[in-house]
């Protein structure tokens, strides 16, 4: 029974460096040539081993030469020797020697490639023939790009560019000899292909533009990326509604410093921009009153971080001259962190603006007290002990714990305040007037009480421990601009409970132990004038809770 060879093999491989797939076949990558260079060197062993077997073998010392090679390289042919001369399946040659007949298969088979990828396992088949793959430089013969063509491309990129992805095009000149390479060369290119690259935003970016807006900040995109992938990018983290609010540099390029003061509002996402429509842009925020932060990580960028009110560099990927030029640096390169910044500044102020409210209320409160007294001829209700006690203890302390004030996110849902205002706008005079006024006519209360029961020195004492008490009481209603009594805000800062407290304890030590009453120049008060004085300085927080609420 006649066997058969069988040839067993997979059909392609990837090459580790091109990435490309080939057919087992070939010895190395007929696309980048990789392994091109060891694989000469084994077939110039070979040839040198079969140089010498075909000198024993017909008796000369230098086989022919071989032909040139085919037109396609990676084609396996026959050495000259055996190619000039005509084979047959069976028989003796036609020049009479007397070597005997080599049959076909096994003369196809001595030279066919030994890491070809085929497995003989019994019998004799002919070898297959490969099938011709075009190699790195023999390329097709290229012609002129049709308008069909351009289209085709320009629709793939469109398509790529809505996705929000980066396109590269990918394009290349042959150039014959070893010359310098000048702008010039970049013509005449012949087109390969388009490359989409994603370079998607941080998962917290969308909700920290969404805080953005939220707080009153607008944010704005400026790009040099193609219009429609920054428009893609910028509609997916909601800094785009629209896409009319996208533009590119050239738009602006001949607008005058005016008409872009009354450009850049509309507009959200900037595109193909160079450095200096960045500076133009930040200006002309400026010029119409605001406060402009910039980020940027670029040379290019350092310009604007400059020209900013506040410059953000990126402390990972920015360069050194933007580190420079920018007036914050960012150690995780992250938009969130510039969002989280405001939203502590903002804490920050706010509870500057407490304490100072609270300190203002307070003395207006004394000085009103010591202003009636004055008008209505009565006997001064303080004496300066009683001031400087209440400078020292009851006024420091709650004014530190309330710039200790625990931090909330109610802060950026309120608007950003003009560059050019004051800490002391009208509504927080008033604030301050109508708190002053509920605590200096409690302490005019009191200090009338002791008039009428004791004289000037019980009235001064009871004056002296309403005060004191009601500013103590009153920095529980500094926590906020909102009612806070029947919220769990208005247990939530430990330090201002733990002033209250130290501050409660020293004033009724001062009001109850008799050996503090020469110093303090005060009289023991009995229960219900100490009940008295604190009923009266209580009374102040509802009252001023009842008025935040009117104006809410």
């Amino acid at each position: 029974m006649e066997t058969k060879k069988i040839t067993l093999r997979s059909q392609t491989v990837q090459c580790p460096h091109c990435g490309e797939y080939y057919s087992v076949t070939y010895k190395y990558c007929p696309f980048c040539d990789a392994g091109r260079q060891e694989e000469e060197r084994k077939l110039a062993e070979k040839k040198k081993k079969k140089q010498a077997f075909f000198g024993n073998l017909f008796g000369s010392h230098e086989p022919e030469k071989k032909k040139k090679q085919a037109k396609n390289p990676d084609q396996v042919e026959l050495d000259s020797a055996h190619a000039e001369r005509p084979l047959r399946e069976k028989g003796p040659r036609e020049t009479g020697s007397r070597e005997p007949a080599m049959p076909r298969e096994q003369i196809e088979k001595a030279h066919a490639p030994k890491d070809s990828g085929q497995k003989e396992h019994v019998g004799k088949e002919p070898m297959r023939k490969k099938e011709p793959v075009r190699r790195h430089g023999a390329r097709k013969k290229t012609s002129e790009m049709t308008e069909e063509e351009k289209a085709k491309i320009e629709a793939q990129n469109m398509e790529f560019s809505r996705g929000g992805l980066r396109v590269l095009a990918f394009a290349y000149r042959e150039i014959e000899g070893d010359r310098a390479i000048t702008l010039e060369d970049e013509n005449d290119l012949t087109f390969l292909g388009l490359v989409s690259m994603m370079d998607p935003p941080r998962e917290e970016s969308k909700a920290a533009v969404e805080e953005c807006i939220e707080a009153g900040i607008k944010p704005i995109m400026i790009t040099g990326d193609h219009k429609v992938t920054a428009a893609a990018i910028a509609k997916r983290i909601g800094i785009l509604k629209d896409e009319s609010e996208a533009c590119e540099g050239a738009v602006i390029e001949n607008m005058s410093d005016e008409e872009l003061q009354e450009f850049v509002p509309k507009i959200s996402v900037y595109a193909r921009v160079s450095p200096e429509h960045k500076i133009r842009i930040v200006r002309a925020w400026q010029d119409r009153g605001n406060i402009v932060a910039m980020t940027g990580d670029g040379v290019n960028d350092a310009p604007a971080l400059k020209q900013a009110d506040i410059g953000v560099a990126m402390g990972i990927t920015g360069t050194e001259v933007s580190k420079d030029a920018a007036a914050m640096v960012l150690t995780d390169d992250n938009f969130a962190t510039i969002v989280k910044a405001v939203e502590n500044g903002r804490n920050l102020y706010r509870n500057i603006k407490y304490s100072i409210q609270f300190l203002l209320s307070g003395n207006f409160g004394a000085i009103l007290t010591v202003l009636f007294a004055s008008i209505a001829s009565l006997p001064v209700p303080f004496e300066p002990v009683h001031l400087l006690f209440i400078n020292l203890l009851t006024d420091s302390l709650p004014a530190i714990a309330l710039g200790l004030e625990p931090h909330t996110k109610d802060v950026m849902k309120e608007k950003p305040r003009p560059i050019n205002e004051s800490i002391l706008t009208k509504d927080y005079l008033l604030r301050i007037g109508t708190e002053g006024l509920c605590i200096g006519a409690m302490t005019t209360i009191a200090f009338l009480i002791g008039l009428n029961q004791g004289g000037s020195l019980l009235g001064s004492t009871l004056a002296f421990g309403t005060l004191c008490t009601s500013r103590l009481v009153h920095g529980f209603n500094c926590k906020s601009n909102k009612p806070v009594i029947f919220t769990n805000r208005f247990f939530n800062n430990v330090y201002l409970i733990g002033a209250f407290v130290l501050g409660l304890l020293l004033i009724t030590g001062v009001l109850m132990i008799p050996g503090l009453h020469n110093i303090f120049q005060v009289v023991t008060l009995n229960g219900t004038q100490l009940l008295t004085v604190y009923g009266l300085a209580l009374l102040n927080l509802p009252i001023i809770q009842f008025l935040k609420k009117l104006r809410k």
